[in-house]
């Protein structure tokens, strides 16, 4: 059906590809994922070549790649604080995702824009805890959100939709397109749950890699000897950490029955299989690392597929040629690399986002940088787009220079990380550092036991071993705790975290609140 509807647009809009009305200022279609890895981008071309996306490549083909586009806070609702207000965590207030809530009342591109004319929307996973606010029209999930039939909330109050997370945002932005006044440029922000955890795939795809064995990343098995011991004290393991309901023992929340008993079709034999062999220790991490594979993949394939729509909707439109079209996620993930799933770590899988940007007229096809971009440009890029002053407080740059092929002289060589979340729930050590073109610094603290860690990606691009203290790295220690300091000074870094910041002491407050009510039950 939804093949049979694009196809009577297309032939509908044909004879409107040059519609007087179509703006001078462009368009930005923003599609943005949540823990899309670029190891899961075929346009990156990475050693396993785990899936093909070919919608997604295409805006890499006819733009620029980015392959160093850096995170400041490798999780989910702080990245996109950021994206928002060109700002660090600790400017825009926003540091983790268990007690901090988005202050909606500062500035955000998104309310400059919409004051300078632009249509403005927001579909999908939002995640700040406040309502989205510059938005002439916004529809988001709840929270987290659910992968089938979430219940979402509107200016108006909360809404049922039945089917497929990944479709109903796509479904929703084009819905919003077809009826946006077509005399004004827009501004979507199309932004998907998927592939978040527990990654489930849709029901078309859950048999869509026909039982293809992955390769293995080499550090599947990292012991994390040779690091500070903060590294092994994480809690995001497929050894440890990975539960029934991501291994797909346990059905997705809110499933119809229909919707159930095609799932249960697909995965109880093939649980049932697994179980009977009674898999433990390193054999059971391989099992786990493979479905994990399938299930986040296919998340990816259905993006993907949507992704295909969505550009299909746009040239059908004619409006190709005046829209930029960025694709990125909120931070990077691990596919298994050091046994890990999640992010956030200062270390490359996590750090790194896939960033793909369309920019008729400005950039070239088919072109790719290495420099050292960050989701802090974003709102600075877009206001440049739209002919906007960029506020003297946002933190970031326009990429128009970078995307032109004319990096500036003084871009940054260096970047400052900085991540607070802790203990829960992964138990990863609030940690910042300074990252260059082949050296790291980091430095761990906050759990007791402050450390750090230098890293070497030319001589170690895996990140398994420290050289902080060896011989011959002195020099490029003093000179990198140099600049971090510089760079703290600069950026405005507090020298102590807010309180709230690594959320600790909002589960403190829970736990007493519940030691409270159990003595209080005791009591009645």
């Amino acid at each position: 059906m939804r093949a049979l509807i694009f196809g009577l647009l297309f032939v509908g809009s044909i004879f409107n590809l040059k519609a007087a009305t179509e703006p001078t200022r462009p368009n930005i279609v923003f599609i943005f994922a949540d823990d899309h890895a670029y190891q899961a981008v075929s346009a990156y071309g990475e050693s396993r070549q785990l899936i093909q996306t070919p919608n997604i490549d295409r805006i890499a083909h006819e733009g620029m790649r980015f392959d160093r586009c850096l995170v400041t806070n490798s999780i989910c609702g702080p990245c996109r604080a950021v994206v928002l207000t060109g700002k660090y965590s600790h400017l825009n207030g926003f540091y983790n995702n268990t007690n901090s809530v988005f202050n909606g009342a500062q500035t955000t591109f998104p309310k400059l824009m919409q004051a300078a004319g632009y249509q403005t929307a927001m579909v999908g996973k939002w995640h700040l805890g406040s309502d989205p606010t510059g938005f002439d029209f916004w529809q988001i999930i709840l929270g987290q959100g659910i992968y089938y039939n979430p219940p979402m909330k509107t200016a108006h109050g909360i809404v049922k939709t039945s089917g497929y997370v990944t479709d109903i945002t796509t479904d929703l932005s084009l819905d919003w397109l077809k009826r946006r006044d077509k005399s004004r440029p827009f501004l979507l922000m199309c932004q998907h749950k998927a592939p978040h955890r527990e990654w489930s795939p849709n029901l078309p795809d859950l048999d869509w890699d026909h039982g293809r064995v992955y390769p293995e990343p080499d550090t599947l098995f990292d012991d994390y000897s040779h690091r500070d011991p903060a590294v092994a004290a994480n809690d995001m393991t497929l050894a440890k950490t990975i539960t029934k309901l991501d291994m797909k023992f346990v059905h997705p929340p809110n499933m119809t029955p229909e919707q159930t008993k095609r799932w249960d079709e697909y995965y109880e034999p093939r649980n049932a299989a697994v179980l009977k062999q009674n898999l433990t220790g390193a054999d059971l991490v391989r099992w786990r690392y493979q479905r994990y594979m399938h299930d986040y993949l296919g998340c990816v394939k259905s993006i993907d597929d949507n992704v295909g729509l969505m550009l299909r909707y746009l040239e059908a439109e004619g409006l190709m040629e005046n829209t930029i079209i960025v694709y990125s996620s909120d931070q990077g993930f691990y596919l298994g690399e050091h046994g890990w799933f999640d992010k956030r770590w200062i270390f490359e899988e996590s750090l790194r986002a896939p960033l793909l940007v369309r920019w008729p007229g400005v950039t070239k096809p088919n072109t790719t940088t290495k420099t050292i971009v960050s989701n802090l440009d974003f709102a600075e890029t877009f206001l440049d787009a739209a002919g906007l002053p960029v506020p003297a407080d946002m933190q970031g740059r326009s990429l128009r220079p970078v995307l032109a092929g004319a990096t500036p002289a003084d871009w940054r060589q260096a970047f400052y990380y900085h991540y607070y979340e802790y203990p829960e729930p992964h138990h990863v050590s609030p940690h910042y550092g300074i990252v260059t073109e082949r050296y790291k610094l980091v430095h761990y603290y906050g759990t007791g036991a402050d450390g750090a860690d230098l890293f070497d990606l030319e001589k170690d691009p895996h990140e398994l071993h420290s050289f902080r203290g060896e011989p011959g790295y002195a020099e490029i220690e003093a000179d990198l705790e140099k600049r971090i300091k510089q760079m703290r000074v600069e950026l405005k870094v507090p020298e102590k975290d807010d309180p709230e910041a690594t959320g600790e002491l909002a589960l403190k407050r829970m736990e007493q609140r519940q030691a409270a009510n159990k003595k209080a039950n005791k009591e009645k």
